[in-house]
């Protein structure tokens, strides 16, 4: 593209300006990177429903009746870390698209929509090439992991503790002390402190990655600035 009446060619600074048809190009690279960007968040949405709805199950058979058994909704915790672990896995992928996608609206359309001129200056155009030559994952996968919590996992998790504990106080009947609760907690051999120490664990661990993932995305929009950054 053109700048300062300059013809298509070489830049004063020697960079190669943009051709009309290269331009044509790069819209064409935007909306794939948008569809393939639309597809994997809805792959996302996917692995979060199976979730939700493999908790609902748990709870509708731990609650079916005062006898029923505390159980499911210790072992749907198992399935929701397996959903967990793939819905990180997936945002990982659709966070390449996203960021591509993102990296051309901020250094590509914007400055060509705000003033008809696109700044091959900052060098956002070599660093998008070298993403296409060597693809590669723009956030790690505890990053991956800490969003995900923070986004849906955390109010479903929360859903899955304050039901189990409902369960243990009210069945088969209102719980009148506390030392009922392990008592009630125990799975045939194993004993109930030492399910409610794992299931202590099992909170404070995904919250603690959570909090760890909020600190880490603060720090990464103060850098927001560096050029270097994609995820």
């Amino acid at each position: 593209m053109a700048r300062g009446g300059r013809g298509v060619g070489q830049g004063l600074d020697g960079r190669k300006e943009l051709t009309s048809a290269e331009i044509g190009a790069v819209a064409h690279l935007y909306r794939g990177e948008v569809y393939r960007s639309t597809i994997w968040r809805t792959r996302l949405d996917t692995t979060t429903n199976w979730s939700v709805v493999t908790l609902g199950i748990a709870l509708s058979l731990s609650y079916s009746s005062p006898a029923a058994s505390a159980l499911p909704l210790l072992l749907v915790g198992i399935l929701i870390i397996f959903f967990l672990m793939l819905e990180a896995r997936r945002y990982r992928y659709f966070n390449v698209w996203r960021a591509r996608c993102r990296w051309m609206e901020k250094h590509f359309f914007a400055p060509m929509l705000h003033d008809g001129d696109i700044h091959l200056e900052e060098g956002w155009q070599r660093r998008l090439a070298e993403d296409y030559w060597h693809p590669r994952y723009h956030v790690s996968t505890k990053v991956a992991l800490g969003r995900r919590i923070r986004r849906n996992y955390l109010w479903i998790l929360l859903i899955q503790t304050l039901a189990y504990g409902g369960k243990l106080a009210v069945h088969p009947s209102p719980i009148e002390h506390a030392w009922q609760l392990p008592q009630r907690a125990a799975v045939g051999p194993v004993q109930g402190w030492v399910v409610l120490s794992v299931g202590a664990i099992y909170c404070l661990s995904w919250s603690a990655i959570a909090l760890w993932s909020w600190r880490d995305d603060a720090r990464r929009a103060a850098l927001r600035h560096d050029a270097s950054g994609m995820g």
